[in-house]
């Protein structure tokens, strides 16, 4: 076992702030910690192969610089590798992107300075995660999700950023395209099973929290809580787009379990099918993933990090 953190971090991160100030990041990381080794990812789904990687070669430590995407595939290759129980691996996140939702479940600053102070001080805390069985292309495939995974408007607008990603410039350019295609899109039926309850119709939006934040500040799953063995859900029936709009500031003040057409619950395993011929599209902490059939499941403490 090595006991030193191995850091993978995320040039492009913070729309190139990473890039911009490697050499002061570099610099703190070196003073603050016992640093074992460093790796720069070159591409989309890069440091889930990293972080497999490093594991797979006795880093039991392992630090991400980078944002929420950055996190979402680091968390993968920790889960993803063979050597170790992901429980034993300690992980870590220094914030550098542009929403920095997961760390606002757990209360973690984006100050590089104050979270190098907290990841020195050692606490750790054990947080559940999600596993998602997806199709994409025709083939069934899986991954894990740290914070927070969306269906139908969500798999919409994220399928739309994945494929323009200059859009997403800031939180205000992030709301107006989801106003802006709200127009565009249509509802499609799924059928949700949540331990074993059904649920059909069609939903606005169906919601899987083990963080309370997306979107960049949204609380879409305000009764999430990390360590509950269970996914807080939210599911937003057949509202109308006037109705959406009127209703935006729900989305922001964790109040969107109060409007009648949403319910708010809890759940272990869930499954989602298309009634039609029309899928459901799905993604998780922000990257989009594929299609309905999907089925998630949650998997309790499997993965320990730091806290404050």
């Amino acid at each position: 076992m090595i006991d030193e953190w191995y850091v993978i971090a995320n040039p492009a991160a913070g729309k190139g702030e990473v890039q911009n100030n490697w050499s002061d990041i570099e610099s703190q990381l070196m003073n603050a910690l016992p640093i074992g080794g460093i790796a720069f990812t070159e591409s989309r789904g890069h440091a889930i192969e990293l972080a497999k990687q490093a594991v797979e070669s006795g880093h039991k430590k392992i630090l991400a610089v980078g944002g929420d995407g950055t996190n979402h595939e680091v968390v993968n290759g920790i889960l993803q590798q063979e050597r170790f129980p992901s429980s034993e691996i300690t992980y870590a996140l220094l914030p550098v992107g542009t929403g920095n939702d997961w760390i606002k479940t757990h209360a973690l600053p984006q100050k590089l300075e104050a979270i190098l102070k907290i990841i020195q001080a050692g606490n750790t805390a054990y947080q559940d995660i999600g596993l998602i069985q997806y199709t994409n292309g025709g083939a069934s495939k899986e991954r894990y999700f740290v914070n927070v995974a969306g269906m139908a408007y969500d798999g919409y607008i994220c399928e739309i950023t994945v494929r323009n990603p200059s859009v997403l410039k800031n939180h205000m350019s992030y709301m107006w395209l989801v106003v802006k295609c709200l127009f565009k899109y249509k509802l499609r039926k799924a059928s949700v099973n949540i331990d074993g309850k059904n649920y059909s119709g069609k939903f606005y939006t169906i919601n899987l929290g083990i963080g309370k934040y997306s979107g960049g500040g949204m609380q879409l799953v305000p009764h999430a809580s990390p360590n509950a063995g269970q996914f807080a859900i939210t599911l937003a029936g057949n509202l109308t787009k006037l109705g959406v709009l009127l209703n935006t500031y729900r989305f922001y003040n964790g109040s969107i379990g109060r409007h009648p057409k949403v319910t708010t619950l809890f759940g272990k395993k869930i499954d989602v099918v298309a009634i039609d011929d029309q899928p459901t599209l799905v993604e998780a902490d922000g990257e989009f993933l594929g299609e309905t059939p999907v089925k998630f499941e949650i998997l309790p403490a499997a993965l320990k990090h730091i806290i404050p």
